[in-house]
């Protein structure tokens, strides 16, 4: 593919890792592709000075928004400079910003897209913490909370930080093609390149911790033996507790039915297995405790709207 031009837009208080790892992502794709292809990063701030980001490390730009070169891909990081942003800068991008064949924002850039109207009637996602916000303040926007990046044509808005670095991944696949992709996420140790429907968080981070100990000891059993039988009666067994108390106190702790809570874990490990191991689906749909190939498949296709080989072709990093 020709060169294409990556405009990253900071400013004060921006996130730091919105900003480089989806630039390591995109540099790196450059090194792997070689011969002039790849990508041509560059970035620029509201006046051209350097901008503090919110861990105190100072980002020198190359050039003022006045300034900046037209680019491919217009990437718009977050931070807690979106929380009042320089009016020059919703300006800018209101002007500017149709102009790029892909505009793609990180976390909380999502923001800044929506209050220069750039995502109107466009399905989008942010963090978690503040999809709320995003939907109250601009009614406009299909909001959706949970996956870790969404696209809706030539725009691509991403969970917090480190999602950042899945979409700019997908981008690379989609533009020097895989094999880059792969490159580029193994330098990095990104053994997951997850995909972009799947939930911002995991089992263990969307369901609270339990309060009382035989609770806290049945989620973690669960987590170590996805293949054993977790069904609520063998698991309030293991509470100590009838499984009407069991199935209560479960969801009450955690904000999950034990079943969804299983459900979740199950599909977690048959992804790694996929992702990782080059275990046949038979296999793999034995020791995530599906029992059948058939079974798991109604599962990913319930849950990451993909069947188990075809998410194995997208995501499985070669061995060795």
């Amino acid at each position: 593919m020709p060169p294409h031009t990556v405009l990253v837009l900071v400013f004060d208080n921006v996130q730091n890792l919105d900003v480089t790892g989806p630039v390591e992502v995109f540099s790196g794709a450059a090194l792997a592709a070689g011969d002039g292809a790849g990508y041509r990063i560059r970035t620029a701030s509201p006046d051209g000075a350097p901008v503090r980001t919110s861990s105190g490390l100072t980002l020198v730009p190359d050039h003022a928004l006045a300034d900046a070169p037209a680019a491919h891909t217009l990437l718009v990081p977050g931070g807690r400079g979106t929380r009042a942003p320089d009016p020059h800068l919703i300006d800018w991008l209101r002007e500017r910003a149709p102009c790029a064949e892909r505009l793609v924002s990180v976390c909380t850039g999502a923001i800044l897209l929506a209050r220069a109207g750039l995502l109107d009637g466009r399905r989008a996602t942010t963090h978690w913490a503040y999809c709320d916000r995003l939907a109250r303040d601009h009614p406009e926007v299909d909001v959706d909370p949970d996956p870790i990046y969404v696209r809706d044509g030539n725009v691509a808005t991403s969970a917090g930080v480190t999602a950042g670095i899945d979409l700019a991944l997908a981008l690379v696949e989609e533009d020097p093609g895989r094999d880059v992709a792969l490159t580029v996420a193994r330098h990095l140790v990104v053994f997951l390149r997850r995909p972009g429907n799947q939930a911002q968080f995991s089992a263990q981070l969307s369901a609270q911790t339990a309060r009382r100990e035989p609770l806290r000891e049945v989620q973690q059993w669960i987590t170590e033996h996805p293949d054993d039988d977790l069904a609520v009666e063998s698991l309030a067994s293991r509470a100590r507790l009838s499984p009407r108390q069991f199935a209560r106190a479960f969801q009450s702790e955690t904000g999950l039915t034990p079943g969804k809570y299983v459900e979740r874990v199950r599909v977690e490990h048959a992804r790694r297995l996929l992702e990782d191991t080059a275990d046949g689906v038979e296999e793999i749909s034995r020791a995530s405790g599906y029992g059948t190939p058939e079974a798991m498949r109604r599962a990913f296709l319930k849950t990451l709207g993909t069947p188990p080989a075809e998410y194995r072709r997208r995501f499985h990093a070669p061995l060795g």
